[in-house]
């Protein structure tokens, strides 16, 4: 049998290339002169995120003690610095300098939660990891809805869906349901036309999913579609929400995402746990 081994210094190259390849795979905080911005951090010592409260991405702790944070922007915050190596810098920010820092070099991240757009992504690079979307409810002993199981079972005729006029829904819901009734209300200031439904003048509701647990907790005799924690996971008209970063760094984002990709079950469980636990 004859062997082919390779000259070494074609030897040399390939231990190169391969040593190269894993040094950057996965997870892996990238070597120096990879990540600009990494570099920086590990320079500084710090990760600077920018960050404000919001429920329940982001809930700020306002006891006086523990973390100035929790949720599943700042496990995955704390998890990054962790892995580079560094202490965690909040920058307080604002709903309108929360993108606008990152252009300025003043955050590295920005973990205050964001809603996709497209406008913000001409900006900056997202690593989304929640999203923000809805939810259908009704009365769990309205007849006409006991052999509803899916969301796709409430389009069909002779069931009321009811919606705020002006908001989101409206437009959405002909496309979703043409087969449903529908009826716009003014608004009211609650999350949702509850009203409506306990006064059985609509058959179903929207809801944004982050507000179910607790229109669950204070209104008994309501049933969601989809059901349990699928509501909490829902993609009815979804909106991707993330964390942001400069477009400059393509490696840092890279790794962002990665690490995420690692901690994707952990991050969605800490959502969860928050929404049940109503904040």
């Amino acid at each position: 049998m004859k062997l082919n081994f390779l000259r070494p210094a074609a030897l040399a190259m390939a231990l190169l290339v391969g040593f190269a390849g894993s040094a950057f795979a996965g997870a892996d905080v990238p070597a120096a002169g990879a990540s600009p911005k990494i570099d920086a951090i590990k320079a500084r010592g710090t990760l600077k995120v920018a960050a404000i409260g919001e429920f329940p991405w982001l809930p700020e702790n306002t006891s006086g003690s523990g973390p100035q944070f929790s949720g599943p922007a700042w496990l995955l915050a704390e998890e990054y610095a962790k892995r580079l190596g560094v202490k965690l810098e909040v920058v307080p920010v604002s709903h309108e300098t929360k993108v606008p820092i990152l252009a300025t070099g003043e955050a590295d991240i920005s973990i205050a939660p964001l809603a996709v757009t497209p406008k913000r992504q001409e900006v900056v690079n997202f690593v989304v990891y929640s999203r923000s979307s809805l939810c259908m409810f009704g009365l769990a002993d309205n007849p006409k809805l006991k052999d509803v199981k899916t969301v796709d079972d409430l389009n069909r005729d002779g069931l009321t869906m009811v919606y705020f006029t002006g908001t989101p829904p409206e437009t959405w819901a002909p496309t979703r349901f043409p087969k449903a009734t529908l009826k716009g209300v003014a608004g009211s200031g609650a999350n949702a036309p509850v009203e409506e439904i306990l006064a059985k003048r609509a058959d179903f509701a929207t809801i944004d999913n982050v507000a179910w647990p607790a229109l669950e907790r204070q209104v008994k005799g309501l049933v969601s579609f989809p059901s349990g924690d699928d509501c909490l996971k829902s993609t009815e008209m979804a909106t991707d929400v993330g964390l942001a970063v400069d477009k400059k760094d393509p490696a840092f984002l890279a790794w962002l995402q990665a690490v995420y990709d690692e901690m994707k079950d952990q991050v969605t469980a800490e959502e969860i746990k928050l929404l049940k636990a109503g904040g």
